[in-house]
């Protein structure tokens, strides 16, 4: 997906701070414990490169840290995508978050005693598309590439978080991106997220899973740079 758009765009990729490629010493629990870390280190990125009028491309829970690093930063976030979208995922009163209280209990215990057995189950249900294994083993590879000890940090901020007011901050143009079916962000999800932040466009990707920039990679880049044409 970034190799198209990079055609035409100037695209920045950067791997959060206890995943990837990130320096493993810059790790800090207290930081990471909060979705506020991850904002503070988007805005970091953009200042030391010096980046104004930029469109924040994030996915799942990465999405809610572009919402806070917008409303902390709007001189240099100018337009949000928020890929899959979740600001949270557990139900509650007249809201749909795709899982119980109890599912996430369970989910962040099963984390925290087996972290590859727990990579090696959850992985191809987050990707979805069973039809294509190497997708569900790609991811798989990826968690299990990471830290466990921050892992189970990053999964309990995620998981726990509950970013739905910050969502009435957003004041730039944005474009949310959800997939046909998905079980980590259901539809429902998509259609809060476009109702709360005023002005929101709504795309539905001819995709299934929850990581579209990964099984429809060119539908996604299409869907952004139509975005990008009109915003």
């Amino acid at each position: 997906m970034s190799s198209a758009l990079a055609e035409s765009y100037r695209v920045v990729l950067f791997d959060y701070v206890g995943s990837g490629r990130a320096d493993p010493s810059a790790w800090d629990e207290q930081r990471y414990s909060s979705l506020e870390g991850y904002a503070q280190d988007v805005l970091e990125v953009c200042a030391e490169l010096d980046l104004r009028e930029v469109t924040f491309v994030g996915h799942s829970v990465s999405a809610m840290v572009g919402v806070l690093a917008a409303a902390k930063a709007p001189q240099r976030l100018s337009r949000l995508v928020m890929v899959a979208p979740s600001p949270c995922y557990i139900d509650d009163d007249g809201y749909r978050g795709g899982f119980s209280a109890e599912d996430i209990d369970e989910l962040l215990e099963s984390l925290e005693s087996n972290y590859l057995g727990w990579s090696a189950a959850m992985a191809p249900i987050v990707m979805g598309n069973t039809d294509r294994p190497e997708l569900g083993q790609e991811l798989t590879t990826s968690f299990c590439a990471t830290d466990p000890d921050m892992a189970r940090v990053f999964a309990r901020t995620t998981f726990l978080s509950d970013s739905r007011q910050d969502l009435m901050t957003v004041t730039v143009p944005t474009l949310v991106l959800e997939c046909r079916q998905d079980v980590i962000a259901p539809r429902e999800v998509g259609a809060y997220v476009r109702d709360t932040i005023p002005g929101s466009r709504l795309v539905t990707l001819e995709a299934t899973g929850h990581c579209p920039q990964l099984s429809a990679p060119q539908a996604t880049a299409e869907a952004i740079t139509d975005f990008l044409r009109v915003a």
